[in-house]
C-alpha cells in the first residue's frame, strides 16, 4: 500500500457561504477538520486504514490560492524540485509517522522556499 494522497483544491468566494457544504460532504464520507480554519475548510476522506483524500476549500482571493496554484505549475515543470519535495516528503512521512503537525512543520520550509520560487518564475515577483 502506498502512503500516496489525493489533494484536491477548490475555489471558492469565501469561507462563510461554503459552511453547509460540511454537513454535505459528510453525506460523501468527508470528514470536516478545523486545521487552519482562517484559510480554509479542509476535508479528509479516510479508508479503513488511512486517510485517501484532502479536498480543501479556498478563497479564490486568497493569498493561499494563488500559492497553491503557483506550486502546482512549478512542481509540474521542475523536475528537480519535485524530486526534493518528494525525498523530502518520504523522509518526513517515515520521521513523524502518526503526528501530522510535526510532518507539516517539517515540510514548511522548502514549501516557503518552492513557492516564492514559483511566484518569480510565474512573474507574480520581482527577483
Amino acid at each position: 500500500m502506498t502512503d500516496e494522497r489525493i489533494d484536491i483544491m477548490v475555489g471558492v468566494r469565501d469561507l462563510d457561504t461554503t459552511r453547509p457544504c460540511i454537513e454535505m460532504l459528510a453525506g460523501l464520507d468527508y470528514r470536516y477538520a478545523p486545521y487552519r480554519s482562517d484559510v480554509m475548510h479542509w476535508f479528509c476522506k479516510p479508508t479503513p486504514a488511512r486517510r485517501t483524500h484532502h479536498l480543501h476549500l479556498v478563497p479564490t482571493g486568497s493569498a493561499r490560492f494563488g500559492d497553491v496554484l503557483a506550486f502546482r505549475d512549478y512542481l509540474r515543470t521542475h523536475p528537480d524540485a519535485v524530486r526534493r519535495y518528494e525525498d523530502l516528503k518520504r523522509r518526513l512521512a517515515r520521521e513523524h509517522a502518526g503526528d501530522r503537525d510535526a510532518y507539516t512543520e517539517g515540510k514548511s520550509v522548502l514549501v516557503a522556499a518552492l513557492t516564492a520560487d514559483a511566484r518569480r518564475w510565474r512573474g507574480d515577483i520581482q527577483p
